[in-house]
């Protein structure tokens, strides 16, 4: 018999979330004053999060996406990343900012960074809307972080469970049905 999971609390309310984006957009756009950047979304959990960023951000911004996919059980990432859907244009030369939902493992970020460097941007930075750093396995940080969680089950902002839960204006822990 397959475990009901329900929503337990929310861990990140609607208003602090915009509230945050609001103050990543303000920190990127002093970053890179004067300076065009390419932002890159990593499907699909990053497209709410990147979307209201973009608002925030008030320096000249390009923007692209990929699609990966890590192999692994339904729980964990093995770190073999395949990319379902490459970058249109060229990065070589120009300010790379990765915009991702979840810092995790890590694995398949330091995968897509080492990927994305051996095609010469001139700079490459991480901005993560959540990072989990208890279950780190791979050597890498971002250079900008929305919040930083604990190891529960999320949804909501543009992550999901089974596809479903992205719509969700805040972010919640699943839990399982006591009952």
């Amino acid at each position: 018999m397959e475990k009901e999971l329900i929503f337990g609390e929310i861990i990140i309310s609607e208003d602090d979330i915009q509230k945050r984006v609001a103050e990543l957009g303000r920190e990127i756009s002093k970053d890179y004053e004067g300076e065009t950047i390419l932002t890159i979304c990593v499907l699909k959990g990053a497209c709410i999060f990147m979307s209201d960023l973009l608002k925030k951000i008030s320096t000249e911004t390009n923007i692209d996406f990929m699609a990966v996919s890590s192999y692994g059980d339904a729980t964990s990432s093995s770190g073999v990343v395949r990319i379902l859907k490459d970058l249109d244009s060229s990065i070589e030369g120009k300010h790379v900012l990765i915009v991702e939902d979840i810092i995790d493992s890590g694995l398949t970020l330091h995968y897509l960074r080492d990927y994305l460097m051996g095609r010469k941007p001139k700079t490459l930075k991480i901005c993560t809307l959540l990072d989990k750093p208890e279950r780190r396995e791979a050597d890498i940080a971002a250079d900008y972080v929305g919040f930083v969680i604990g190891n529960k089950f999320i949804v909501g902002y543009g992550l999901d469970y089974q596809e479903k839960y992205r719509n969700l204006p805040y972010i919640t822990c699943l839990v399982e049905n006591e009952n």
